[in-house]
């Protein structure tokens, strides 16, 4: 290489580094911020990521409405009734469904449905069933909104969730929470099936809506833990899932009551004591511990003691899946339960009665 050459290519090195010193210098400041000033850096990072609910609520907040009572001064008929807050529900679908709580309406004679716009609807009870403590209303108005749903995703332990409904009749609140357990998988029978939350859940609150950081309804809430004439406030409050809810939604708007089966027993799990007792091979089945007279598992002469572990040839393994098979099978169907009684092994038919608990 020349010595002109040699020139050059220093040249050109020394000006490549003069102009990389400059970015250097003009884009520090940017990244790392000066006199405790925020950084592009840091900025950038912020921007969007600040903790807030106010989407989600946009969503599910106008579908959640206000549930009256019109209730009339017999005395004078002729004046205008005067409207009663009883709790809160929930709009389901674009025909009006609303889902709320049964004990919400229970004693009400006329239920009115106040929307967060403004509007004001007489509604009607399409059916209600007391077990799941769930009461499908109906009401006929346009362009109702519509809560959303996602029923293949469950509820975890440790999600945030939000409580939207009516408190002490105050207007519209937002709760925030998490969930702090779920209940069991009785989804037909309607059983010991809750999401627990610490979401403040108070008076008018009932029916309303639980959702997620999304705006998915996971919940119609129900109840506040109470110990004995104290009110809520500890932090315990229950909702009913809505795969549960949606399941009986269904079956409200189609036949006006839930039919579940009925085998008349009462049982409870398999424990060892009892393993041991009765000579039983592992601890799965049900226990027979109650019969009720003159129903089916009577009829079927099915005895105390007697251990259920198969339905229908499905195995058995808790009180929980042998209930929902129970609900789930149609009131006159009959069924084979195997038993097991004094070590043998026998296949019981049975006819399946019906669950008529208060509708």
């Amino acid at each position: 290489m020349n010595f002109k050459g040699a020139l050059l290519y220093i040249g050109k090195a020394i000006i490549f580094g003069l102009i990389m010193a400059t970015v250097f210098l003009v884009a520090t400041p940017l990244l790392t911020g000066n006199n405790g000033s925020t950084s592009l850096f840091e900025r950038q990072s912020n921007q969007g990521n600040e903790l807030s609910f106010a989407q989600a609520v946009r969503r599910a907040a106008p579908a959640v409405v206000n549930i009256y009572s019109l209730s009339v001064n017999q005395s004078r008929p002729l004046n205008s009734g005067a409207l009663q807050g009883l709790g809160s529900g929930v709009i389901m679908s674009k025909e009006g469904y609303i889902l709320t709580n049964y004990h919400v309406i229970k004693r009400a004679d006329e239920i009115v449905v106040a929307l967060q716009d403004g509007r004001k609807f007489t509604s009607e009870v399409v059916g209600s069933d007391s077990i799941t403590d769930l009461t499908v209303l109906k009401i006929e108005g346009d362009s109702l909104p519509i809560v959303p749903i996602n029923l293949a995703v469950p509820a975890r332990v440790g999600d945030v969730v939000l409580a939207i409904g009516n408190p002490y009749n105050l207007g519209q609140t937002i709760t925030q929470g998490i969930i702090s357990a779920t209940g069991r998988n009785g989804l037909s029978s309607g059983f010991l099936d809750f999401l627990q939350t610490d979401a403040a859940i108070n008076a008018g609150n009932s029916g309303g809506a639980l959702i997620d950081t999304t705006g998915q309804l996971i919940g119609i809430n129900t109840a506040a833990f109470q110990v004995g004439g104290e009110g809520g406030g500890h932090g315990i409050s229950f909702a009913i899932p809505i795969k549960l809810a949606h399941s009986i939604m269904g079956k409200l708007i189609k036949d006006g009551r839930v039919i579940r089966g009925a085998l008349g027993i009462g049982g409870e799990p398999v424990g060892p004591v009892m393993a041991q007792i009765l000579n039983l091979p592992d601890l799965t089945g049900v226990i027979v511990t109650q019969i009720d007279p003159n129903g089916p598992a009577d009829k079927a002469q099915l005895r105390p003691r007697d251990v259920i572990t198969k339905y229908e040839g499905e195995a058995v393994p808790g009180v929980e899946m042998l209930m929902d098979r129970i609900a789930e099978t149609a009131p006159g169907t009959q069924v084979t339960i195997t038993v097991i009684r004094g070590g043998t092994y026998y296949d019981v038919p049975v006819t399946i009665g019906e669950n008529r608990g208060e509708q």
